[in-house]
């Protein structure tokens, strides 16, 4: 077979609207199943983004023998059980992030992952499939900047519904679980190293239980990086290295999606270089991911990593106030 053919678990607003169109540009991956809770509303999807079946039931699709791999876009108190029903049915992950509830659940995972060899499981961190963190990384091995000492990131957005699924505690809501993951994983892939201690400020609302406003301090062993990320301020998002000898500025880090990436490097205080990339990341994703499977080969990213971001997010939730 040179395709991977897919089933979709849910109709949420993230597959729906970006990850499943931009698989569907991807040339080895066939988008063949999609599934919710309601009948209706996988019926109407289906139908909408050209999808052959749909189904009632996640069991349903699971129990599909036509079906390769999942997507899992679940509310993430749903990542880690459906994710391992899909493995006990055969059938390779891509969940996305962050992986599970806590670091004892993301474990849990890493251990039963472990009991089926043959299958692919990764965390979709889809930033890191965007070129515009190649030439960021070449930058930093190329000795541009130096040595890092600091990085510094913001993602924020402004989210009042109570009803939205980012606001409720008890199904993995909060900032820190929707975006501040990604200034986490950022963080580590650009120091390729893992943080020796962690310090936070988490504000918790009073109402939906879930941090809104979140600042973590990382120290690493050769460096430090800081970040805030909120859901409850203007949206917005950067991502600065600084090193000795050079600064790198990422204008949209994390999900430009099909608008162009800016990139600068500068050296006391002048613009040495400039970089604009364009790419759909998702799409980046899907090509890497089928790739694995359909070759045997490692993922690019090992839920390995998945887990580590998981003991940052725990450190940084036992600061919450």
């Amino acid at each position: 077979m040179d395709y991977v053919r897919w089933g979709i678990l849910s109709t949420a607003n993230i597959g729906v609207k970006h990850v499943i169109p931009a698989m569907q540009k991807s040339k080895r991956s066939k988008v063949t199943a999609i599934s919710s809770r309601n009948p209706k509303r996988a019926g109407e999807i289906a139908t909408q983004l050209g999808i052959q079946k749909s189904y009632g039931s996640y069991e349903d699709l699971l129990a599909d023998d036509e079906i390769d791999a999942i997507y899992n876009p679940l509310p993430n108190h749903l990542h880690v059980p459906l994710t391992m029903k899909a493995l006990e049915a055969g059938k390779h992950v891509l969940c996305e992030k962050p992986i599970a509830m806590n670091l004892n659940e993301a474990e849990a995972l890493l251990s039963k992952i472990k009991a089926f060899p043959n299958l692919k499981v990764m965390e979709a961190f889809m930033y890191r499939f965007h070129p515009q963190w190649e030439v960021v990384k070449k930058w930093i091995s190329d000795g541009e900047v130096g040595d890092i000492k600091t990085i510094h990131s913001v993602f924020t957005y402004y989210n009042d519904d109570p009803e939205n699924i980012r606001n409720k505690a008890g199904i993995g809501g909060g900032g820190l679980m929707d975006i501040g993951c990604y200034c986490i994983s950022a963080s580590r892939y650009l120091f390729e190293d893992e943080p020796i201690e962690v310090k936070g400020e988490v504000e918790i609302h009073p109402d939906f239980g879930t941090d809104v406003l979140a600042s973590g301090i990382l120290r690493f062993p050769e460096g430090t990086a800081t970040f805030t990320c909120s859901t409850l301020a203007s949206p917005n998002q950067k991502l600065t290295v600084y090193g000795t000898e050079g600064i790198i500025e990422m204008d949209i880090p994390f999900n430009p999606l099909e608008n162009p990436a800016d990139l600068r490097l500068k050296k006391d205080g002048k613009m040495v270089k400039e970089k604009t990339t364009q790419a759909n990341h998702y799409t980046l994703q899907a090509d890497a991911f089928t790739q694995a499977i359909l070759n045997n080969t490692d993922v690019p990213t090992p839920i390995e990593d998945a887990v580590a971001n998981m003991k940052v997010i725990d450190a940084l939730l036992s600061h919450k106030k």
